[in-house]
């Protein structure tokens, strides 16, 4: 079926290949990679700094933070499934908005994902001291970089089947400690002392720290959400995106309700919001106060492999980000090649050398959480303007293809009303990162990366290859749509 503008004319298409990658990631990866990207390194390591802050109203915070970005999924999931050419969300912001969104979504979405594997690995060589104290921090970070090169240069298969089980333990962990929790609340735990649900409004009631403790709240928390729109990377390598991609996005509020609210809710129920310490994991701690030493050793393994798993999706999607731009060209030539696994070796290893920046930060503040915190504060901005660029990619589609939004099957609920919503709630996220010291810091460092990008996009556009580029991967992605659709018609 081919739909026509005024500026565009497409081919939505079935299961074919998209630009050389091919469609690997079966339904279940993709649910799982959705749940792996919702529960991730912000959640297990930063929840106790959060707690610290905000108090139990800390629940509320990821409630409302919850609430909005799942309008904004809801928007991706719409964008991406009007045309299935589109390799990830950054294809439709460059489609709709123009090449400038396209390169700057890209390259953004790049750094936020590099960022945020720096932070994991400043958050590994922490967890790594629980049993080995003495080791130097920058061996466990060398070693986690080299792990992950390994986990991406198979197939993409592969990278779903290692998301999958990385997921799978992050959730057997988070339900493991609901249950030891409730346990302890209701005195099956022997030595549990104070545990009890009037924690959560017995010190200074809901909101102990007052309106500005939760305002603080929203500065770490944000950071635990970022990977949420993940699935909107995998579009190209999933098989039959219509169905996988609204089933991931709408189980959302059901993963936020658990893994986020459920966990939070057993944490400040069993341990005194004042008993929380901002520099180690509250799961960790959480065990360790219900006497299972041992099981306080597995759930840092748990909170080791969720970093891991969350640096590991990072890498996938910023190598395929890579790849896309390399293909417009928009990034450097050889990162458009493929292996042949179909995986972007070149672009895979240009994102995984810049975490080496981590193991320098390891040693450039005076504790792990406190570069955690300045490296997240960045990365959170960066995703917040991927995720305004989504939206304002939903409202472009809304002006120019009313036809399209017309015969969706999953329309995003409120429509342009939310999308003013979720907006002036990014507006509050920003105000609120300039409320402490650390934050504003990081804030105030991010709009150095979108000059230099503002001075990049000046030179590629300049360059007299850029357009006979991009001009053939649109020959290619033409042709593997008519062969998609000689394939479907047999």
């Amino acid at each position: 079926m081919t739909m026509h503008d005024n500026t565009h004319e497409f081919t939505i298409v079935g299961n074919g290949p998209v630009g050389g990658l091919e469609r690997q990631l079966k339904g279940r990866h993709v649910q799982l990679i959705a749940i792996g990207g919702t529960i991730g390194t912000g959640l297990f390591m930063g929840s106790g700094k959060t707690i610290s802050l905000a108090g139990p109203s800390v629940i509320l915070v990821y409630a409302v933070i919850g609430f909005f970005l799942f309008f904004v999924m809801r928007a991706m999931g719409e964008l991406l499934l009007s045309d299935l050419r589109y390799k990830s969300f950054r294809d439709a912001a460059g489609d709709l908005l123009g090449p400038w969104a396209g390169f700057f979504t890209g390259w953004t979405y790049w750094f936020c994902w590099v960022v945020t594997g720096i932070a994991d690995v400043v958050a590994i060589a922490g967890y790594i001291t629980f049993w080995w104290p003495d080791v130097p921090l920058w061996i466990p970070a060398i070693v986690f970089i080299t792990v992950l090169v390994g986990l991406n240069l198979p197939t993409v298969k592969a990278f779903g089947e290692t998301e999958f089980w990385f997921a799978l333990i992050k959730i057997i962990a988070i339900v493991s400690l609901i249950v030891v929790g409730i346990a302890m609340i209701i005195d099956l735990v022997p030595g549990a002392g104070s545990a009890s649900f009037a924690n959560l409004y017995n010190d200074g009631g809901f909101f102990p720290t007052g309106p500005m403790g939760f305002v603080a709240g929203f500065q770490i928390a944000v950071f635990a959400f970022v990977g949420v729109e993940l699935v909107g990377a995998t579009a190209a390598e999933t098989q039959d995106p219509h169905k996988t991609l609204p089933r991931a996005v709408n189980s959302i509020p059901i993963r936020m309700l658990i893994f986020y609210i459920g966990a939070l809710v057993i944490i400040c129920s069993v341990t005194p919001w004042r008993q929380v310490s901002p520099d180690e994991s509250p799961f960790v701690a959480m065990f360790t106060l219900a006497g299972l030493a041992i099981a306080a050793g597995v759930v840092n393994f748990v909170v080791l492999t969720s970093a891991t798993s969350s640096a590991n999706s990072g890498i996938y999607s910023t190598s395929r980000m890579v790849y896309g731009l390399a293909l417009d060209g928009d990034a450097p030539t050889p990162f458009g090649r493929l292996s042949g696994r179909k995986v972007p070796v070149n672009a895979l290893l240009f994102s995984c050398a810049f975490l080496l920046i981590g193991v320098v930060m390891l040693y450039s503040g005076d504790s792990v959480i406190e570069v955690f915190t300045v490296v997240s504060t960045i990365s959170s901005v960066c995703f917040v303007f991927v995720w305004s660029i989504i939206l304002l990619s939903y409202v472009a589609y809304r002006r120019r293809r009313p036809h399209l939004h017309a015969a969706s099957t999953f329309r995003m609920p409120g429509g342009l009303v939310m999308v003013g919503a979720v907006f002036a709630f990014f507006a509050f996220i920003l105000w609120a990162l300039t409320q402490e010291t650390d934050t504003l810091t990081a804030l105030l460092v991010t709009p150095v990366w979108f000059a230099a990008l503002g001075l990049g996009y000046l030179v590629v556009r300049r360059s007299p290859d850029h357009a006979a580029l991009r001009d053939l991967h649109r020959r290619k992605v033409a042709a593997e749509t008519a062969s998609a659709e000689r394939y479907r018609s047999r």
